[in-house]
């Protein structure tokens, strides 16, 4: 299948298909492996030498799904990346305050603070010394090694450019989280994108794009279209280097398996009774059907079923928690229609999210910790760090205000230290679970600009009369 190289959308915007980096719009497809790997420019001149020589293998949300690419490059840049790369001071200068400042220094808005600041982060995250991302997948290891030759065949001869840390994320053989979880439901339809009708129509692709609501305007995810607001995304100067651009919030994320079992067992009386407490937790059963559809028991049916995986809302059907809790993970990340007539529209506060697992999997019934690092990569993108990503964590993730519940926190990612609360409305009384742990600890992180093809052959080329 090849698709068209732009697509309207229903306001009339255009989308630039092939100059933009396919993973904004697609989903790579389950099962999958990969690895990301973090470089250091020393030589400006190599390091865009190695651009120039990137952007033609770069995956575009063009050729995402043809059988020939079915390996996938993508690009990101962070804010010192562009410095070191020659990118002009007023360009730089153009960027928004909290990219320029890099997560790092964000730490205390993003709740990672105690064993998740980035004091202890890995080297050299949360530092200047990381300038460019490539994000590497493919269905199979022999696909992979395939893309990460070319890779190597991009890197080649370039001693200015080095390999400064690399993180491999083979999926896990469930095909399931860390916890056990099956991820990636309820990502938003960009408008414009053509995945949801790609997929209303069954036409063949390797994305799984299930969990549709309204469209969301393209300007959320992709700078120099439309956005929520009903304004042109601001985006940096010039134009050639924002347009079809987005930001990318890196994170590297510990998982306590161990601890997250023990949790549970500590407060259930039995298996059934562990399973339902991790379910109203997350807001999903592991097997991803939601506690809104099937509120006392898992129904796998439901959760392979994408005309009914996210076929509900809260306001109506669930106003005080009793099926799936106000405090549940899946309903702070997307509170959908539960803030209705209140000052917040949840519209402008949407991000895409990609999450690859990292190291082995606990075997099942382990409740120790076997002190092997293992977790998740996790990725937001959109075209404002601060109403998107940044007031999700800060305010969704680890405030209750909200939602009525004061300073809980999300029981899943939320900066608990032990002393949290989460609660369980049941009648005829309300259930609350106390000294709630962390079970997510941040080992680094870093914001990056992803560009378009446009951008990455422009910031390849800028600057060379300088050096």
């Amino acid at each position: 299948m090849v698709e068209e190289t732009s697509q309207e959308t229903a306001s009339g915007q255009v989308l630039e298909l092939a100059d933009i980096q396919g993973t904004v719009l697609r989903q790579r497809p389950s099962p999958y492996t990969g690895a990301y790997f973090l470089l250091r420019v020393d030589d400006p001149a190599h390091g865009r030498e190695m651009l120039r020589r990137l952007a033609p293998l770069v995956a575009t949300a063009t050729n995402w799904w043809d059988p020939p690419k079915r390996a996938w490059l993508n690009v990101a840049i962070s804010h010192s990346g562009l410095r070191r790369l020659g990118v002009p001071e007023a360009s730089l200068d153009s960027f928004p305050p909290e990219f320029k400042a890099g997560m790092a220094a964000r730490a205390a808005t993003l709740g990672d603070v105690g064993d998740s600041g980035p004091e202890h982060w890995d080297a050299p995250l949360g530092s200047t010394e990381v300038h460019i991302a490539l994000a590497l997948f493919a269905p199979d290891d022999t696909a992979l090694q395939s893309v990460l030759a070319t890779a190597h065949q991009a890197h080649a001869n370039l001693p200015g450019v080095s390999v400064v840390y690399r993180i491999d994320t083979p999926q896990l053989p469930t095909g399931h989280s860390q916890l056990g979880f099956v991820d990636g439901i309820g990502e938003p339809d960009i408008e414009g994108s053509g995945v949801a009708d790609i997929f209303r129509t069954g036409a063949d692709h390797y994305g799984d794009p299930s969990g549709f609501g309204d469209p969301v305007r393209a300007g959320e995810f992709l700078m120099g279209y439309i956005n929520q607001l009903g304004q042109v995304t601001p985006m940096p100067e010039p134009e050639v280097l924002g347009r079809n651009g987005t930001y990318v919030a890196f994170r590297k994320l510990h998982v306590r398996v161990a601890a997250f079992r023990r949790y549970l067992r500590d407060n259930a009386a039995t298996p059934d009774e562990e399973e339902l407490l991790a379910a109203k937790m997350i807001g999903r059963w592991r097997s991803g059907a939601p506690l809104m559809l099937a509120p006392e028991h898992d129904d796998p049916a439901i959760a392979v079923d994408p005309q009914r995986v996210n076929d509900f809302g809260y306001r109506d059907q669930d106003p005080r928690g009793l099926r799936c809790p106000l405090g549940s993970h899946i309903r702070r990340m997307n509170p959908r229609d539960s803030l209705a007539g209140t000052a917040v529209d949840p519209s402008l506060h949407r991000a895409l999210r990609r999450g690859a697992t990292y190291g082995p999997g606990l075997p099942d019934g382990v409740l120790d910790d076997d002190g092997v690092d293992r977790g998740v990569v996790f990725i937001f993108m959109g075209t404002d760090l601060a109403r998107q990503f940044e007031f999700i964590k800060s305010q969704w993730v680890d405030d209750g205000e909200f939602t009525g519940l004061g300073a809980e926190k999300d029981p899943l990612i939320g900066a608990n230290d032990g002393t949290g609360v989460f609660t369980i409305p049941r009648r005829p009384v309300r259930r609350r679970l106390q000294e709630v742990p962390r079970f997510m600890t941040t080992t680094g992180g870093e914001y990056f600009f992803m560009p378009g093809i446009r951008a990455l052959n422009w910031i390849a080329s800028v600057g060379e009369t300088s050096d």
